[in-house]
């Protein structure tokens, strides 16, 4: 089996997760799952990032340690991925023993490389951001542009890492490879390149930041949030010491939202280069969920929490509105309104109307049994057809991470299905006593039916898993290879109807919804 590493960012454990940290861990789950139905064996790493600047100052105003405030809040995001099923290998976290000494393992070896050098600095420091700021990422009222306040002027000795140095190297690499998605990402970056990249302060003196990983070389510094952080990709699979990382390495693709693209982009691949490690595979880079237009903040007090619309709506229900509705690497609105629209018109509607009218109709004449199949006709032939054409496009788009795309071409075929039981009309066949008709019909219908609950299955495990039960197909057959054969299920297996998997959504169960618009 071929090997492949998807990670998350590791969250910063500052505040709980909301809609925007889901989406990320979604698309990784989804993507997961999607390559373990393809035949590829998955390392799927995703935690928490557990110091910094933000985090003693969010501990400090809870009047709690640092330590017992970042397990409080990683608790919270690993009680929420698992509540959402997450299919994580593992669970990372910074003030973890592991990853600290792995921190320290780099930091020494860069530093005896000469790469890692003491300076004094004056910089406008932006502790949000937590690193000192160029003047280019200001605004017109010398403010930082992400966070809207002024940063302070420091001036101090710490430990730096010359970026410049690698700067012409990253650019080129940028250029000749395939690194980032989408490609205006890229763009954005070699713009970035353009100019000369200013010394990377790794470290924070004691005095003003102890909660951090120390220096191996220098216990008078913690190490630098990012620098800390972006080693987890390495330290979440062993690296130096686990014979396999490597293994993993040769096929590592990161997740991220586009707020950390210049830490991702241009940070951690000349810290790669340095440290002589091959650069990841790809960086996936997505944009951010608006509400009523704006970035989700806690100060707008316009965050969702994805539990409270799962807990409403359905796990399944989310996931497959955050994917179909965001077109990856862009901005999305997330409004009620449009979660409602959609779920009811394309899962109430279109898929769970198909299932329901099928499975029913199994029920009604053929006692809740999969019918045999007699000689198919051109209409049959055809609705087959048009399921393996969308099968296929919906595999194509979904490896090109065109989501969206790949849901739309799915739902052609569902919608194609819908017209064809109303078209073929196997109850009038019953009425006309051609049963051998009427059970071809409903074994079309099942099969497409099956083919369908199998490649959803990565975005909608638990009604999947579900529907595929409904239908006696075992465990063993989930595999992507299956959704092109129409002759899985046996004649005679029993067929369960079930509750509806998809309810519509009714307007009197989401009233009382606080802030959400």
């Amino acid at each position: 089996m071929k090997k492949i590493y998807f990670t998350t960012p590791i969250y910063y454990v500052n505040a709980s997760p909301h809609l925007g940290h889901a989406y990320t861990t979604l698309i990784v789950d989804i993507v997961s799952r999607f390559y373990k139905l393809i035949n590829y064996e998955v390392f799927f790493l995703t935690g928490t990032d557990e110091h910094g600047d933000k985090i003693q100052k969010a501990a400090k105003e809870k009047g709690k340690d640092p330590k017992v405030f970042v397990d409080e809040i990683s608790f919270i995001f690993k009680k929420t991925w698992d509540y959402f099923n997450i299919s994580y290998n593992k669970f990372i976290r910074t003030t973890s023993k592991e990853h600290k000494k792995v921190v320290q393992f780099i930091l020494q070896k860069l530093y005896e490389k000469g790469e890692i050098y003491l300076d004094e600095y004056e910089g406008l420091y932006c502790y949000g951001c937590e690193r000192f700021l160029t003047n280019k990422e200001l605004d017109k009222m010398g403010r930082c542009k992400d966070h809207k306040i002024q940063p302070e002027l420091i001036k101090e000795k710490n430990y730096f890492f010359n970026l410049d140095k690698y700067r012409s190297w990253l650019k080129e690499y940028i250029e000749k490879n395939d690194l980032i998605y989408p490609g205006f990402y890229k763009d954005e970056v070699l713009n970035m390149l353009e100019e000369e990249l200013p010394p990377l302060c790794i470290s924070r003196p004691k005095e003003r930041l102890s909660w951090g990983i120390e220096l191996p070389f220098d216990t008078n510094y913690v190490t630098y949030v990012w620098f800390d952080a972006l080693i987890n990709y390495l330290s979440g699979i062993g690296y130096p010491e686990n014979p396999e990382w490597e293994k993993w390495w040769e096929n590592v693709h990161h997740f991220i939202a586009k707020d950390i693209l210049r830490p991702h982009a241009i940070y951690w691949p000349i810290m790669l280069k340095a440290m002589d490690i091959p650069i990841y595979k790809k960086l996936f880079v997505h944009g951010y969920w608006l509400v009523n237009h704006f970035k989700m903040s806690k100060t707008l007090g316009n965050i969702i929490d994805p539990i409270d619309i799962a807990e409403r709506f359905g796990k399944d229900q989310l996931r497959y509105f955050l994917l179909r509705e965001m077109a990856f690497g862009y901005d999305a609105e997330f409004s009620l309104t449009n979660f409602i629209i959609r779920i009811n018109a394309d899962l109430a509607n279109d898929y769970g109307n198909l299932i329901y009218r099928t499975l029913n109709l199994v029920e009604k004449y053929f006692e809740s049994k999969v019918p045999s199949l007699g000689d198919l006709q051109p209409e049959d032939i055809e609705l087959l057809e048009s399921v393996k054409i969308a099968l296929k496009d919906y595999e194509f788009f979904f490896l090109n991470f065109q989501f969206y795309k790949a849901l739309e071409k799915l739902w052609e075929a569902i919608r194609k299905t819908n017209v064809y039981i109303d078209r073929t009309s196997p109850w009038s066949e019953v009425k006309k006593g051609d049963f051998i008709r009427a059970g071809t019909i409903l074994r079309v219908l099942l099969e497409s039916m099956k083919s369908f609950a199998i490649a959803l299955y990565p975005l909608m495990p638990e009604t999947s898993k579900i529907l595929l039960e409904n239908l006696s197909i075992e465990a063993k057959d989930i595999l992507w290879e299956k959704v092109f054969h129409f002759d899985l299920l046996k004649e005679g297996t029993p067929i369960k109807k079930g509750k509806p998997l998809y309810p519509r959504i009714e307007k009197i169960s989401y009233i009382n919804l606080g802030a959400i618009p």
